[in-house]
């Protein structure tokens, strides 16, 4: 009987469809002992011993190297739960001839919602605001609107497209940055496209959802924040590798951002002495835009169904991010 493992640490022992879903396709399920497995700090070795039994993994946020990779003979797919594979050596994967996959229909829909929550956070500055209060103050300063302003979005994608709508329902503009765009939907909603500049120029709020890649590996920078509106309000849910943190530092405390909302960090977990947490315009959160309860049982569900579609013989198409193994191969 094939083995799963399933990492992602709100899917660890539930009773769910993706559960039900394997386990009637007659694999057999098991999960690693240390609950933090997913997160990729237990080092190589560690990780091909919890991977050594498996046929294939619903995988979080393991560190899925080459030497790695090359360690786990058995393994015949890599299931992402979410739309991120920067951990995995995809070229490495392709030579072990591992599909690797992505849920990109699943979750695209919860980073948007947290996308704007932490817009509503910063401009309407909610935690300071709940420390005053409960700390018996009364502060009567004005917050910012979000109706009237202009939010940039650096990639158009599933989630860019998921943020757009919603930032147009709050009465935003909404411009983007997109080299490929869906130009039914750009040009049915409105949506400007325009050159990196003017999005730097004319955002009030900047919203990146791109894939971390060789050119935007440390793409927000000094340079990029120096050009950016004065008193505009960075938002990242996408990667942390996108952003130089200290630059980003810089640009908070001596302009011209006024703000920042981060969802991830250069290195996760990120130290609790980050001096971005010192920071009052900043508010954080741990690298969960993509789980909420809805999302994380659709993305369980979708890598689930790679996986059995593959064990199968059906391709998966639109989910495999190394298609180029479609020809020839086999479970």
């Amino acid at each position: 009987m094939p083995v799963v493992l399933i990492t992602p640490e709100a899917m660890l022992h539930q009773q769910a469809p993706y559960v039900d879903h394997l386990s009637e396709a007659g694999f057999e399920i098991c999960y690693p002992e240390d609950s933090t497995f997913t997160r990729g700090l237990c080092g190589p070795e560690k990780t091909v011993e919890v991977l050594s039994p498996c046929d294939a993994v619903i995988a979080g946020g393991e560190i899925l190297t080459s030497d790695v990779l090359e360690a786990l003979p058995k393994l015949r797919v890599i299931a992402r739960s979410g739309v991120g594979y920067d951990r995995v050596d995809i070229a490495a994967a392709t030579r072990q001839g591992i599909p690797v996959t992505i849920t990109p229909t699943a979750n695209h829909e919860a980073v948007a919602e947290l996308t704007l929550s932490l817009i509503f956070a910063v401009a309407k500055e909610v935690l300071f605001n709940d420390r005053e209060a409960r700390a018996g103050r009364w502060p009567m300063k004005p917050t910012r609107p979000i109706r009237g302003q202009t939010l940039g979005i650096f990639g158009l994608g599933r989630i860019g497209r998921s943020t757009a709508l919603r930032a147009q329902a709050l009465g935003m503009t909404v411009i983007a940055v997109e080299n490929f765009p869906d130009e039914e939907f750009v040009q049915r909603h409105g949506i400007e496209l325009v050159e990196l500049a003017a999005l730097l120029a004319r955002a009030d709020f900047l919203s990146v959802h791109c894939p971390v890649t060789e050119e935007t590996t440390g793409m927000f920078n000094a340079d990029l924040f120096g050009r950016m509106k004065p008193d505009s309000v960075f938002i990242n849910t996408a990667r942390g590798k996108l952003y130089v943190e200290a630059d980003l530092i810089d640009a908070l405390n001596n302009g011209p951002l006024s703000g920042a909302g981060l969802d991830v960090f250069e290195q996760e977990p990120t130290n609790a002495d980050n001096p971005l947490f010192q920071l009052d315009n900043v508010v954080c959160s741990p690298h969960v835009a993509g789980n909420d309860t809805k999302s994380q049982v659709d993305m369980g569900i979708e890598a689930a169904d790679c996986i059995i579609r593959l064990r199968r013989g059906e391709w998966p198409d639109g989910a495999v991010v190394n298609g180029q193994l479609r020809d020839g191969w086999r479970w």
